[in-house]
C-alpha cells in the first residue's frame, strides 16, 4: 500500500504573504489526517519563507495528541539547525535534500558517490536516534547502489520530470520507465521507496499502477491546487484512491 503524506508548505507560503493566522496550518493538517492521510510533510527552509519552526512544533503537538499513529516527515538540507529541529520534534522520517537555500523548490537528487562521505555520518547519527532516513534521488537506476551505501533507509524518487510531462504522453511514458527502473534497482539494494514532486491525482494513479512498491508519496502543490476547488478533505480522498493505483472517473478533472 502506498501512503499519502500531505506537504503543507503551500498553505504556509500563502499565510506568510499577509502574516496573519490563516490559512491555519495545523487545522488543514488535521483535516487531511481526518480524511485518511498517513502523514504530514514539512520543509522548513533557513529563510522561513513558508514553514517556520513554530509550525513544525505545532504539528508535532497535534499529531501526538490526536493522531499518534500517523507520521511527521521533515525534509531539508542537513544544516546543524535543520538537524536539531528535526531531531527535537521527533520526526518519524527525515528526508535529506541537496537544496541550495536560494532554490524555489527541490529539483534534483543527491550525487551519492560524490557526497557519500558527507552523508554517511549524518545518516548514522539520525538512525541511532531512531529516525527513518530518506534521501532525495534522481530517478536513475545506476545511482541506487551508491544510495544504499550511505546507510539510508529509503530514497525519495524525484518525480518532477514525470509531472511536467502531463501533456506529452511520449515523455511521460519515458519518465515512468525511468522511475520504474530506479524503483526496481532501489528495492534490489534493500531501500524503501518514496516519491514526490508535481504529482497530480491522475499522475499519482498512473505512477503507483506502474510502481506499486512505492511506500509513500509526498504531495503539496497539486494537492492544494485541487483543494481550492474540492476542499481539503475531498481532495485527500481523491488522492487516496490514486494511491491505490486507481483512477475514479470523477477525479479526472484534477490537474
Amino acid at each position: 500500500m502506498t501512503h499519502l503524506s500531505v506537504n503543507v508548505n503551500v498553505a504556509a507560503l500563502l499565510r506568510n504573504r499577509r502574516d496573519h493566522a490563516w490559512p491555519d496550518i495545523v487545522g488543514l493538517g488535521r483535516t487531511a489526517l481526518q480524511a485518511g492521510a498517513f502523514g504530514i510533510t514539512v520543509h522548513p527552509r533557513p529563510d522561513q519563507r513558508h514553514i517556520r519552526p513554530s509550525d513544525v512544533w505545532d504539528l508535532r503537538t497535534m499529531l501526538d495528541a490526536e493522531f499518534p499513529d500517523r507520521e511527521l516527515n521533515v525534509e531539508g538540507f542537513p544544516t546543524s539547525d535543520f538537524l536539531a529541529l528535526a531531531h527535537d520534534v521527533r520526526a518519524d522520517q527525515i528526508t535529506l535534500v541537496p537544496d541550495d537555500p536560494a532554490q524555489a523548490t527541490s529539483d534534483h537528487g543527491w550525487d551519492f558517490t560524490a557526497e557519500k562521505a558527507f552523508l554517511m555520518p549524518i545518516i548514522a547519527d539520525l538512525k541511532f536516534n531512531r529516525h527513518r532516513v530518506a534521501l532525495f534521488a534522481d530517478p536513475d537506476a545506476t545511482h541506487m547502489k551508491a544510495a544504499a551505501e550511505t546507510g539510508a533507509d529509503r530514497v525519495e524518487l524525484y518525480t518532477g520530470p514525470y509531472g511536467s510531462a502531463y501533456d506529452d504522453p511520449v515523455a511521460q511514458t519515458r519518465a515512468l520507465d525511468r522511475l520504474e527502473d530506479a524503483a526496481r534497482a532501489a528495492a534490489n539494494e534493500g531501500l524503501g521507496i518514496n516519491a514526490g514532486h508535481d504529482l497530480t491525482v491522475e499522475g499519482t494513479a498512473r505512477l503507483v499502477g506502474r510502481v506499486p512498491s512505492i511506500d509513500e508519496v509526498s504531495i503539496g502543490h497539486a494537492l492544494f491546487c485541487d483543494a481550492l476547488s474540492h476542499g481539503m478533505a475531498e481532495t485527500v480522498r481523491r488522492y487516496l484512491v490514486s494511491c491505490d493505483g486507481q483512477m475514479n472517473p470523477s477525479t479526472r478533472d484534477c490537474s
